[in-house]
């Protein structure tokens, strides 16, 4: 790469999209595969080039709108951090300003420009309290703190510093269980304890029941009515996030 002093940087949104799969119960984050250099075949976080006239949160949302057809209210996409490691595109200086996405449904993907496929990998913690994405034999994991992958396998490694953009998304969404749990939206309008307390528990915050679990968090959760059920006992309630 060579250097510039002056040069001016490109600046790209690199969006964390998270979903929710109802039948698997699991937590998803959306990849592409590169089909252009640098990184070519390797998966990556979706991203878009920012515009003059869009600031980046419309940025991240623009990117949702293009990539997987859904439009989404503000509310749904959280700034997470800026990344300028002068290494991180190897090809000319680029920084990156990130997005978590909480995508409200689950939805299926089609490669778009630029990449020669898109799918959706399921996140788990590992028993050393990192978090990995995996699909097949694909899998993609969290890194300690200040480390960035140096190997070249497209197998464990994410283009870029996508590993280490992935690794501060899952920090933030733990931090932020007790206060914000903005990760709930993945769920859509509205849902129960039981399945509040599910995805906390895949982020390794593990609640013993729903008493409990209101108590700590009554705070941020509004309740809403009840859930539609035609099987015989008292149906459960529906919550929703109350976000300020």
């Amino acid at each position: 790469m060579i250097y510039n002093p002056i040069a001016r940087p490109y600046i790209t949104v690199t969006n964390i999209i998270w979903s929710f799969d109802s039948e698997t119960q699991q937590i998803k984050v959306l990849l592409i595969k590169r089909e252009e250099s640098p990184f070519r075949s390797f998966w990556a976080l979706p991203e878009t080039l920012l515009r003059d006239e869009e600031t980046a949160h419309m940025a991240a949302l623009r990117l949702v709108r293009e990539r997987i057809g859904v439009s989404l209210t503000e509310i749904h996409a959280e700034q997470l951090a800026t990344f300028t490691a002068p290494e991180r595109n190897p090809d000319f200086r680029a920084l990156s300003l990130s997005y978590m996405i909480f995508l409200p449904e689950n939805v299926p993907l089609t490669p778009g420009p630029g990449a020669s496929d898109a799918d959706w990998f399921t996140l788990n913690q590992t028993s050393d309290n990192y978090f990995h994405v995996k699909n097949g034999d694909l899998k993609f994991k969290t890194l300690s703190d200040n480390e960035y992958l140096q190997v070249e396998n497209p197998k464990i490694r994410l283009a870029f510093d996508h590993n280490w953009i992935l690794t501060v998304a899952c920090h933030r969404v733990v931090n932020k269980l007790d206060y914000q749990p903005t990760i709930l939206l993945i769920l859509g309008s509205s849902f129960t304890l039981k399945l509040a307390r599910h995805i906390f528990g895949i982020f390794g915050r593990y609640e013993p029941d729903n008493s409990n679990f209101l108590q700590n968090h009554k705070k941020i959760l509004e309740p809403i009515g009840l859930v539609e059920s035609q099987r015989p006992g008292r149906p459960a309630k529906k919550y929703r996030l109350t976000l300020k």
